[in-house]
């Protein structure tokens, strides 16, 4: 297995990260019940972009993240867990190829 890794696809993930520190802010000031409601919106804009974008990638991961740590049921946990994992494997995937994958 390869270490190789994409530097400006590293740069890239970073600057956007920097960027979504307002999201997060926000992200971590939400309810239950608006995390909720912001996994609904973004499932719609994965669903209508058709693909992951980085920024999308970058925040999904953190309102997955806390949807995790908000969880009240297995059900819930198990699934943002799994979907949080999948963002970081696709982000991963982008450092490493230097490009967002197709089935992303």
């Amino acid at each position: 297995m390869s270490n190789v890794v994409s530097l400006q696809s590293l740069r890239d993930v970073r600057k956007a990260e920097a960027d979504d520190t307002e999201y997060k802010a926000r992200i971590l000031g939400m309810d239950k019940l608006e995390l909720l409601e912001e996994m609904v919106a973004f499932q719609q804009e994965r669903s209508s972009t058709g693909h992951l974008t980085l920024s999308m990638m970058i925040r999904g991961r953190i309102l997955f993240k806390a949807l995790e740590q908000n969880a009240e049921t297995q059900e819930l946990l198990l699934l943002t867990r799994s979907y949080r994992r999948h963002l970081e494997f696709e982000l991963a995937e982008f450092v490493k190829n230097g490009r967002l994958s197709e089935s992303g």
